[in-house]
């Protein structure tokens, strides 16, 4: 297992100077969090970046700088200080309309000390003192030192076209992309894998297991992932994107929590509608909650493969070797919407098949892309319809008259009839299990769409 590095571009700064709003303008998407809150960003956050060809990864380091009360700060700062240390360029923003602070002099002596090439981005320059100020950044020993506003768009083109001059970065062959009902940018070929569920679950726990290192912040502080946070991961030749997403609770605790958890929330919700494999977490302890089965619901609707992940299954080894069935039957029950999403026991803690969890998305990412040729749908459509006929709701009999498949991701068919524009849904749920056993979609939801053929 291993993973792609482009060069690293690390944005750094004191709070609120625009780090989370600059990121989302570099790398085209709101990625990142963007409030008038110090310290709303905790984990680093990763997301590629293209300029005319280039290819680099843009980094937020979260609060690591400022007076903080988060009782996270520490994790905050570990993490900001490991992405510097990896960094090939670091982008120190500051604001221009403030001017020059004590805050800004004390980052400086940490970016100096990591001897790495810096450029300094003054901020909010539409503002005209901040056009006027910039000159006294040159104070801090550091060029080149660029005017943006990172809200609005200006001078960005100009630090893009800085940091690739820096780097060095040489133009690439352009890759395909293409854009997805989330509105997100993805490199052909890239498996996009979102982890969901409520707060504690696991979730960033299990990305670190799979990365085999701490990207993510864990804790037992329930909200400790605010942004959908994304990374690579490269594994048997497969390229996935991992998505760890803030935990998502009732309608009713999230309102009360804030523009934050809102927008977490939010962000989850676009991370699930684009995503290609998505894997719920279940807390074992805890069993299936109404929350997880809205969580699901949402992944069924948005057409993303699914798959169950029964987390800390390493505290259920003393309840028996019936457990498992007991538990699997349970599930099942409460999510039977979910009956096509196969169920794993792992332990993000210990690791335990968690390696199993990469080969089962591997599986349902390839399922929820199969095509199953004509000549054989319409064999199968017949054989299925002559020992089953669909039900007849009037004095014509309804035949299923021809089939076809119109796309994958997940796997769409429309059935052309003589007479009905729907059939009944226990009749269309028999189909779909019928295509599921005969042609092996696994973990995919199905979409049948019924039409009445022209004469």
């Amino acid at each position: 297992m291993s993973r792609h590095n482009p060069p690293s571009v690390v944005l750094i700064g004191r709070p609120n100077v625009g780090k989370s709003t600059l990121f989302n303008r570099l790398t085209g998407r709101r990625r990142a969090i963007v409030a008038p809150i110090a310290g709303t960003t905790r984990d680093v956050i990763t997301h590629p970046a293209e300029w005319q060809g280039r290819h680099f990864e843009v980094v937020d380091t979260g609060g690591m700088f400022g007076a903080s009360k988060d009782p996270l700060h520490e994790l905050v700062l570990e993490r900001g200080r490991r992405a510097v240390e990896q960094a090939d360029l670091l982008v120190l923003l500051v604001d221009g309309r403030e001017g020059l602070t004590p805050g800004d002099r004390e980052i400086s002596k940490v970016l100096r000390a990591a001897n790495k090439p810096v450029i300094v981005a003054v901020n909010k320059s539409d503002d005209k003192r901040a056009v006027q100020g910039a000159m006294e950044f040159y104070q801090l020993g550091f060029e080149p030192i660029l005017s943006i506003s990172a809200e609005h768009g200006e001078g960005t083109g100009d630090l893009l076209d800085a940091i690739v001059e820096t780097l060095g970065i040489e133009r690439q062959a352009d890759d395909v992309v293409t854009e997805d009902p989330g509105g997100e940018r993805r490199v052909a070929g890239e498996l996009r894998v979102v982890i969901v569920g409520r707060p504690n679950a696991g979730k960033s726990s299990l990305v670190n297991r799979l990365l085999k290192e701490e990207r993510m912040i864990v804790s037992e502080i329930p909200g400790t992932t605010r942004d959908a946070v994304d990374v690579e991961l490269t594994w048997h030749k497969r390229k996935f994107r991992i998505v760890d997403t803030a935990g998502m609770r009732r309608a009713g605790k999230v309102s009360g929590g804030g523009q934050i958890e809102s927008v977490s929330v939010l962000l989850t919700r676009r991370a699930i509608e684009s995503a290609d494999v998505t894997v719920l977490m279940i807390d074992s302890n805890v069993g299936v909650t109404d929350q997880d089965g809205s969580i699901a619901g949402a992944a069924d609707k948005a057409g993303s493969s699914i798959i169950i992940a029964a987390n800390k299954w390493d505290l259920m080894k003393d309840r028996g070797h019936d457990f498992s069935k007991v538990f699997d039957d349970a599930t099942r029950r409460q999510l039977r919407f979910l009956d096509y999403a196969p169920i794993l026991h792992l332990s993000a803690l210990t690791g335990e098949r968690t390696p199993k969890l990469l080969e089962m998305i591997d599986r349902v990412a390839v399922a929820r892309m199969m095509r199953v040729k004509t000549p054989e749908l319409n064999k199968f459509i017949a054989r299925v319809t002559a020992a089953h006929p669909p039900p007849s709701p009037g004095r014509t009999e309804v035949r299923i008259l021809y089939a076809a498949q119109t796309g994958v991701g997940p796997p769409t068919f429309v059935l052309f009839t003589n007479v009905a524009t729907e059939l009944h849904f226990s009749y269309e749920r028999f189909l779909i299990n019928q295509l599921r056993e005969t042609f092996g979609f696994l973990g995919t939801p199905i979409r049948l769409h019924v039409r009445k053929r022209k004469r």
